[in-house]
């Protein structure tokens, strides 16, 4: 099959690429609407295959191995919404009366400041600096989720679906590619790194999550849970997320319980982003499942906008399969090696 692109030189090459991203992009933001369930159902398929995988293996026909996973999976949503749902509905209800709460306590502390003669303009601070804003984006990044699993009779066809073409995909894909000259396990290299990542990174999110809910539980912070939920979501967006997830909960018990409880609150945050995120994780994975911390925030920042709220949650998820792809393939591994955080210096010996 002869180069399409042989009759133009590299900057036709670079402009005819650029107009294809920019297609793409515009198609996936227009068709969010479906996107983001099936995105949704593709990582709740990943994560839930390692159970399928070992019921097949305790000799359990394949048809009940799915049946019993999609219960799970029913089970724990239906159970996340029944202890949720009523915390989301009253604190998007209290946000307008914590925002002004805030405000009050913002400005009383610039009086503070301004009396020990410390020259601060009170409406410029309130201008650049509104903690009101972090919580709208708490409510509408919830409540984004929330309409997203209101699809659920649909989020867990596809999965079915997903989970019952898993006991076939291998052969179609050998026999799809196994005579056109392309390396399959460079594929099963990305399918077994992508299940890699999704497992650990889930079974770390849950743990972040379980330890926040009941940390802010102990020193008796609203909606406990609702933060947990939070944390759980945001820790899938490395360095970034924990501090995002920190926000509200910090805020909320700056408001009704002082600063001390405030600080208490930013402190478990620190030491569970110290331990799990920066110690514990880590080391799970092992090199070349890390993202540069810029390009965690820049993609947070694209999918946000293509995809919207639920965007933000899938970002890292999604350029991590990319990544996971681009190293799985030697033409592409240089791509890879600039979307690390911190590429392994040693060189391969050469063999002679």
């Amino acid at each position: 099959m002869e180069n399409t692109f042989t009759g133009f030189n590299r900057v036709q090459r670079l402009l005819l690429t650029m107009a294809a991203f920019v297609v793409v992009v515009a198609g996936i933001r227009a068709a969010q609407d479906i996107l983001v369930p099936f995105l949704l159902s593709l990582f709740i398929t990943i994560i839930a295959y390692p159970l399928l995988k070992w019921l097949r293996t305790k000799k359990i026909p394949t048809s009940l191995a799915i049946f019993l996973v999609i219960f799970f999976v029913a089970m724990a949503g239906i159970l996340l919404a029944s202890l949720v749902g009523s915390s989301l509905r009253d604190f998007s209800a209290s946000i307008p009366a914590y925002q002004a709460s805030l405000k009050i306590q913002i400005s009383e502390f610039i009086v503070y400041l301004q009396s020990k003669g410390v020259d601060v303009s009170s409406q410029l601070i309130l201008d650049y600096f509104n903690p009101g804003s972090a919580m709208r984006l708490t409510s509408k990044l919830l409540t984004g989720l929330g309409n997203t699993l209101g699809d659920t009779v649909i989020i867990l066809l596809i999965v079915v679906f997903m989970l019952l073409e898993t006991a076939t995909f291998g052969k179609k894909l050998e026999k799809a590619l196994g005579g056109s000259g392309i390396p399959l396990n460079s594929y099963y290299l990305f399918i077994e790194n992508i299940n890699k990542y999704m497992v650990i990174k889930t079974s770390t999110s849950f743990a972040t999550g379980l330890i926040a809910s009941i940390w802010l539980s102990i020193l008796g912070v609203n909606y406990a849970l609702l933060w947990g939920l939070l944390t759980f979501l945001l820790n899938y967006v490395p360095n970034i997320g924990s501090i995002m997830a920190a926000i509200p909960p910090v805020l909320i018990a700056l408001i009704l319980q002082g600063p001390f409880t405030s600080l208490a609150v930013a402190v478990g945050y620190i030491v569970l982003n110290i331990g799990i995120g920066s110690f514990l994780e880590p080391r799970l994975m092992g090199r070349g499942l890390g993202l540069s911390t810029l390009v965690v925030f820049l993609s947070l920042l694209f999918w946000g906008w293509v995809m919207g709220p639920l965007g933000m949650l899938l970002s890292v998820p999604l350029t991590m399969t990319l990544k996971i792809a681009l190293t799985s393939f030697e033409e592409t591994q240089w791509i890879s090696v600039l979307l690390d955080a911190a590429p392994s210096r040693k060189k391969k010996k050469s063999k002679k």
